[in-house]
């Protein structure tokens, strides 16, 4: 196996978590307001008959309609993403107190490297009142979420939150150009897009270079454990008693211990939601040896690297605090990680359709990370992530309306810094949205 690496204490932190997640789900950027949202009533307009002829039937003169405040924060909310509204005349005291005016900026930053500049408001229901879900339209997407405003604070902004970053298809965007945008990232980028079946890929870089994953590994616990149940030696409906207990993602930590789940509910929670503690219960149940097995088998090129850090997963459990201050400082101990190409992840996904029990892909398919336009763009989308400081890995398996099975793995390393989830996963997601 090699000698065991030294464990400090980010590395002890690490081993027990396995590192922040990116759950697969469409980045979610926050701008939270006051805790507590004003519910006014709204206004009542009365309907104004003067002018009109009601014995003729003919209707009053039509003035143009009177923009509702809410209408006006909606506005100066594209122009805020923008950089040309200032927030301290848009936003009431208890929201900048939350969110500050640089904490905005840096929001806006990345809705604008994800999706271009904002274009405007495309929906705002209602539009009087004071509270409406909203709707901007950008140059390569929407953004989807709701707006609130409180009349007592001169109808300033005390909630805004978007919820939805969608990217849609843009004409001249082509492979290459994709590809040269993940190139230019600093630190190490790879990306394989490309048909199963051995076609020529759409999207190659670096496809037989390494990097760290991330929770994307827990792909091979999936595979491992559907393989087992197609080959007759476990059902998804077996149930474990909870041992394990894993920070910082998930929810399984927080339950008693000794509760009962079934290996379907634990495969579940750690592909939708990344969960560590129902990770690591699976890795138990499994066994290290079966993980290493299925990592020979799929044809991963140094499956021996994983071995070690296998083997020296402390039994140790860090406190959530431990955790958290591991990762802090941005990227820790990245050699301690799961690795993999793309052509390893390309290889691990072949051999699931091959060997995998349907139920798999249905477990894959719960969080797609994917637009309403990228769901409509394929026939199946199923979804792993993984991120953390420095390190980030989208993996999607694909089908398209023809039934030909797409790969799209792509990941980031940066040794120096944080790594941009927001901006890499809206660059991943323009290739799910390729012609092909």
């Amino acid at each position: 196996m090699g000698k065991r690496p030294a464990i400090d204490g980010a590395r002890l932190a690490k081993l027990a978590s396995d590192g922040r997640e990116l759950y697969g789900a469409m980045p979610q950027p926050l701008f939270s307001g006051d805790a507590c949202l004003c519910h006014c009533e709204p206004v009542a307009h009365a309907a104004c008959s003067a002018g009109g002829d009601p014995r003729h039937g003919t209707p009053p003169p039509t003035a143009p309609a009177e923009r509702t405040p809410l209408e006006t924060r909606a506005d100066e909310v594209v122009a805020l993403i923008n950089g040309k509204a200032d927030p301290e005349q848009i936003f009431s005291a208890g929201f900048l107190k939350a969110a500050s005016p640089a904490q905005l900026a840096a929001i806006s930053a990345m809705f604008i490297a994800q999706l271009g500049n904002a274009m405007a408001v495309e929906t705002l229901n209602p539009r009087g009142g004071t509270r409406a879900a909203l709707v901007i339209r950008f140059e390569r997407g929407t953004a989807k979420g709701s707006l609130a405003i409180d009349p007592a604070q001169e109808n300033r902004i005390t909630g805004l939150l978007f919820t939805q970053l969608d990217p849609v298809a843009q004409e001249g965007v082509t492979p290459a150009k994709i590809a040269a945008d993940l190139a230019a990232l600093p630190g190490t980028v790879t990306a394989w897009f490309a048909p199963l079946d051995g076609a020529a890929p759409m999207v190659s870089i670096n496809p037989d270079t390494p990097l760290a994953l991330g929770s994307t590994f827990k792909l091979y616990v999936l595979a491992a454990l559907a393989e087992d149940v197609k080959a007759g030696r476990r059902k998804w409906a077996d149930v474990v008693p909870l041992t394990a207990k894993s920070y910082p993602s998930g929810q399984l930590q927080i339950w008693p211990k000794g509760s009962p789940v079934t290996l379907h509910t634990l495969a579940s929670m750690m592909i939708a939601i990344s969960d560590n503690t129902a990770t690591d219960q699976l890795i138990a149940a499994l066994g290290k040896a079966r993980i290493l097995e299925l990592m020979k088998a799929s044809g991963h090129a140094d499956p021996s690297r994983r071995a070690a850090i296998l083997e020296s997963r402390v039994s140790e459990d860090p406190t959530l605090e431990q955790v958290t201050s591991a990762f802090a400082g941005g990227p820790a101990a990245l050699d301690i990680e799961w690795y993999a190409s793309p052509a390893d992840l390309a290889k691990l996904i072949g051999r699931m359709r091959r060997t995998a029990d349907p139920k798999a892909f249905e477990i894959m398919a719960i969080n797609p990370a994917a637009s309403a336009a990228i769901l409509a763009n394929w026939r199946y989308v199923g979804f792993k992530g993984g991120s953390e400081p420095g390190v980030i890995n989208t993996t999607w398996l694909l089908t398209d309306k023809g039934g030909r099975d797409w790969v799209l793995t792509a990941g980031w390393n940066n040794e120096g810094a944080a790594v941009d989830d927001v901006k890499f996963v809206g660059l991943a997601q323009r290739i799910l949205l390729l012609p092909r």
